[in-house]
């Protein structure tokens, strides 16, 4: 505002009136920070009637001259200019201000709400230039009976307000609990009268004419400080070259303002940053303006906290919650918990906004540190495998293939926290209602399909007394139902309806939330949280108006289970004749254990058992597809209701029978797929539906599926056989790549016209600058161009490890394996680049080898750094060719995941020039051995065995490398038949003597508790 002087027209706003002939109007523009520079203008020769001062009352039609300013004028742009000041009222200012064309003093007098100052009342001089005009427009309302000049009898009189004494500065007696009782959460009508800070008003509540504090409900902003209130407060502006209005100095305090310091210290507290911008921002919105207070509290200084709403055009908008987003207020968590829910949800997100966005108060904000990160491009749909708690699911994902065990992804609920199961191992009980929570799980998900939308992962810290010191990744996401039953769609929003960024269907977390069985976790700021996290709110305020679940006063339903897992054999025994004496049994799977042992409950009975199907064995763990067939069982059963028909128990406790799951013999899954064999020790006659069990097995052997790779008929095939297809001998020349350990290595076809055309595609790419970060975010699996860090050449790549948040630095590391060379190494994002898919989708050049019929040390063991480096001398640093004659082709490596993955091919590698193979030579240096030979093979096999041992016998009687202590064989690797100690139990190596040695304890625990 440039500085004011007399006859100079200016611009502005009114900010305020303070009676029928004063307004406070402020500049347009200013080109300071902090709020604009106001001035108080009295209108020239005007006299409107005062307001009721301390113990007073008004004169008559005050209030009303006073409202007829207000309305007509504020917040509207005027034109002002001083006409003159008079040094004896502290330098008061009066001028002439127009509204557009309109004198406001012409518009004031004309309607009878001022009189005109008589000659006498005026110092020479000192005059309203349209003094002539205005005593001709109050002989006019005189004559009309307008205003003040109201000819109504008992007009006068009628027109004083009868003030509370709150009103006239005796706010002594004021009940504030009184009030808020009477109008509590009901709008109250008022008229601001003025701005103490950014978050406190004091109001005229209309029609009472109460005069009242209020602290805006749920925020605080920066406190104003404390002054010296000596009857002036002087503020010195510098000169502005704008045009708009000055404010040299301002004039003396208000009643209103002499009340509000009446409580200050005469300490002097400087003022918080941007209290000066708040509290403008309340007063440009509210200051002499209509608001409606919804009262919500007392504190217990007997101050009013409410929140305030105010008029913006068609409007109506939350005073607390425009402070808060611009940044100019803070949440505060005590005055917030008397407000409703939705509004205390709106005030936190608005605060945290601003915190991420640094908005005024904020800008030096630091974020606390916290051990969560959000989840980008990683939802996927599939089926639920698993419960393991009210709040943690396992889903197979559809993308992976069916049965293997990578497919299955723990996902806990975002956001929410139920009840904890506990852990039996530590005699932990499980806290009321966790069983009904994942019970609730257990009927809706089980089995079904479902989206789930990864959202956030966080990193836990072991507590104390945990076996592990390491920390472990919990990933979080929001899990949907696409097809809900009627029930749950009535009992909770669609998340379609929601918003259209999530998945059609109903939200499993807010599902849960609504029958109270769980809360919202309280997130502290910046901790990642549920993308739907107002839903979970909404729900849980549901279940505690409604009472249920945790929230009510009722205890959970009593459940004791007798765990005959953990019991005694004797125990499960006693448990038979009870099993035995109904037929089909009604259970549920708990847990799968192997392919084909489980534990299950029984309701009708209140009891936990150890279940196995009777006559039918899957791959013990460790052995080739176990894990298949645990991942298939898992998938076909799993917290599935099932029936079940016992017929024995084991000497374990575990008991032995059929089950079924719908009219599916659950047995034949496994035995159809592959992954079991019958057991024709156990009896046929003594297992339910036999004959389709056989017929089952029949149909893997048939096709030859997973353990009967190998079958012939008539020959018996070991469930823990190793997956290879033989094949006619094919002999390939090669160029060996990269080395690794144990004997394995990688080659390229010598020849092989894919490899120059993929080299000459290569050649011929444009390698451009690295990427924007964001604007590419390879994913494991993808084939990308990396720069191999020796020779900085770009090849193609598979991720083989990536980071898992989007990329947020160049020098950011993944792991890639160079597909045409089998070499892996770790590069930073910088050195990656996007593929063309003509370029990318050729197979790789690499072959993973391994030389046949030996077994060489693995870097870790003893003599296989040597074997390693006789490897490396012998092939890839030589730089020789080599004949490579493929002698069996293993499958079970799964499809190229990385070095050391795909079909791996047992080679014997010959170089041209050389006499022996590498495969006899490492044999003849001591540092391999040759594999445990089978009692059948095929004469062609026996020859090449007989050559090879003669190279291992030479070194073994020469005492070279691994011999050098003599034979070095290892008891499980003997081919003789072990000596039967007394009692009859054959020892076959240290892992069969363990098994005795347990077979005895066992025995004795037998013998001593029966």
């Amino acid at each position: 505002m440039a500085t004011a002087t007399e006859n100079q027209w200016l611009k502005g706003r009114v900010k305020a009136v303070t009676s029928g002939d004063c307004l406070v109007i402020t500049a347009l523009t200013h080109n300071r920070p902090g709020a604009p520079p106001e001035k108080t203008i009295t209108l020239s020769s005007l006299m409107a009637p005062k307001m009721a001062r301390r113990g007073g009352k008004d004169e008559p039609f005050a209030w009303e001259s006073k409202e007829f300013l207000r309305k007509l004028c504020i917040g509207k742009e005027v034109a002002f200019k001083v006409d003159y000041k008079v040094e004896a009222i502290a330098g008061r200012e009066f001028g002439s201000v127009f509204l557009g064309n309109q004198n406001l003093a012409k518009v004031v007098v004309q309607n009878g709400w001022a009189k005109v100052r008589e000659q006498g009342q005026q110092s020479q001089g000192k005059v309203s230039p349209y003094i002539v005009e205005l005593l001709q427009l109050q002989e006019q309302a005189k004559q009309e009976g307008f205003g003040c000049f109201s000819k109504v009898p008992g007009a006068a009189e009628a027109s004083i307000r009868d003030l509370p004494p709150s009103a006239i500065g005796d706010a002594g007696g004021f009940d504030a609990m009184g009030l808020l009782a009477a109008n509590k959460g009901k709008p109250m009508e008022g008229v601001v009268e003025q701005v103490r800070d950014g978050s406190t008003i004091r109001v005229y509540l209309l029609p009472e004419f109460q005069f009242v504090q209020v602290f805006v409900a749920g925020i605080q902003s920066p406190s104003m400080g404390r002054r010296n209130t000596n009857g002036n407060v002087v503020e010195t502006v510098p000169a502005e070259s704008n045009g708009d209005a000055s404010g040299e100095s301002r004039g003396p305090l208000t009643s209103a303002q002499r009340l509000a310091a009446s409580a200050a210290s005469s300490v002097e507290v400087s003022a918080d940053p941007f209290a000066a911008e708040a509290k403008y921002f309340t007063e440009h919105r509210v200051l002499s303006r209509d608001v409606r207070v919804v009262l919500e509290g007392v504190d217990k200084f007997n101050n009013l906290i409410g929140s305030v709403h105010y008029s913006d055009g068609e409007a109506v908008k939350d005073l607390g919650l425009e402070l808060v987003e611009n940044g100019l207020a803070k949440y505060v968590e005590w005055s917030a918990n008397m407000m409703e829910e939705e509004a205390k949800r709106k005030l936190k997100a608005a605060e945290l906004q601003c915190k991420k966005d640094r908005v005024k108060m904020w800008a030096s904000y630091v974020p606390p540190a916290t051990n969560s990160k959000a989840l980008h491009d990683q939802n996927f749909t599939g089926k639920v495998v698993e419960v393991v708690s009210g709040d943690c699911v396992v889903v197979a994902d559809d993308a992976i293939p069916y049965g293997s065990p990578a497919a299955e992804r723990r996902v806990n609920l975002s956001s929410i926290r139920c009840p904890k199961m506990g852990n039996p191992r530590r005699e932990e009980k499980p806290a009321p209602y966790a069983r009904e929570a994942r019970e609730f799980l257990r009927q809706r998900l089980i089995g079904k399909q479902v989206i789930v939308q990864m959202e956030y992962s966080r990193k836990v810290t072991p507590g104390e007394g945990a076996t592990t010191t390491a920390d472990r990744i919990m990933d979080f996401g929001s899990v949907f139902i696409p097809s809900p039953s009627k029930g749950d769609t009535e009992e909770v929003t669609t998340a379609s309806a929601i918003s259209g960024t999530q998945p059609a269907g109903v939200n499993i977390a807010e599902l849960l939330l609504s029958r109270g069985f769980g809360n919202v976790v309280r997130h502290r700021d910046f901790e990642e949280r549920s993308n739907h996290y107002d839903a979970l709110l909404a729900a849980e305020s549901r279940a505690l108006s409604g009472k249920k679940g945790i929230h009510s006063a009722k205890e959970s339903p009593a459940m004791h289970i007798t765990d005959l897992t953990v019991a005694a054999a004797k125990k499960a025994k006693d448990f038979l004749p009870s099993l035995q004496r109904i037929r089909r049994i009604p259970a549920v799977v708990e847990y799968v254990l192997s392919g084909h042992r489980c534990k299950l409950y029984i309701p009708k009975l209140t009891c936990s058992i150890a279940f196995a199907f009777s006559g039918v064995r899957c791959p013990g763990r460790g052995e080739p597809f176990s894990d298949e067939a645990i991942s298939v069982m898992r998938r076909r059963i799993m917290q599935r209701d099932v029936e079940i028909e016992v017929e024995t128990v084991d000497r374990t406790g575990t008991f032995l029978g059929s089950m079924w799951e719908g009219r599916t013999n659950v047995a034949t899954v496994l035995l159809e797929a592959g992954l079991a064999k019958m057991q024709t020790s156990f009896g046929a006659d003594r297992i339910v539906e036999a004959h389709i069990l056989e017929q089952a097995e029949r149909t893997a052997k048939n096709q030859k599926l997973k353990i009967w790779e190998n079958y012939v008929e008539g020959q018996e095939v070991s469930n823990g056989s190793t997956t290879v297809e033989t094949r006619q001998k094919e002999t390939l020349k090669v160029a060996v790549t990269e080395v690794l350990g144990g004997g394995r290595f990688y080659v390229q076809s010598v020849g092989d016209q894919r490899i120059s055309s993929i080299q000459n595609q290569l050649a011929s790419l444009s390698v451009k600058d690295a990427p924007i970060i964001g604007s590419f975010n390879p994913k494991r699996g993808d084939i990308v161009l990396a720069q191999f860090s020796l020779d900085n050449s770009w090849n193609r790549a598979m991720i083989v490890s990536a980071p898992r948040e989007a990329i947020q630095s160049p020098d950011e590391k993944l792991e890639v394996f160079y597909i045409d060379y089998g070499n892996q190494e770790l590069v930073p994002y910088s050195a990656i680049r996007p593929i063309d898919p003509s370029v990318s989708s050729a197979p790789g050049l690499a072959q993973l080898c391994r030389l046949a019929y030996i077994k060489v040390p693995s870097l870790e063991e003893d003599f296989g750094p040597e074997a390693g480096e006789y490897l490396h001398t012998v092939t890839l640093g030589s730089g020789k060719e080599f004949k490579a004659v493929i002698e069996e082709r293993d499958t079970s490596g799964g499809k190229v995941k990385g070095q050391g993955t795909g079909t791996e091919l047992a080679v014997t590698l010959i170089a041209a020039d050389e006499e022996i193979s590498v495969n006899a030579a490492m044999l003849q240096e001591g540092i391999a051995k040759m594999e445990k030979r089978r009692r059948f093979e095929h004469k062609d096999k026996q020859a090449v065995l007989d050559a090879l041992e003669k190279f291992q016998e030479e070194a073994r009687k020469a005492r070279t490398g691994i011999w050098q202590y003599g034979d070095v064989e290892s008891d499980d690797e003997d081919t003789a038949p072990a000596r039967k100690p007394a009692g009859g139990l054959e020892i076959r190596g240290s892992s069969n003597y363990a098994s005795t040695v347990f077979f005895f304890f066992e025995i004795l625990f037998t013998i001593r508790f029966n």
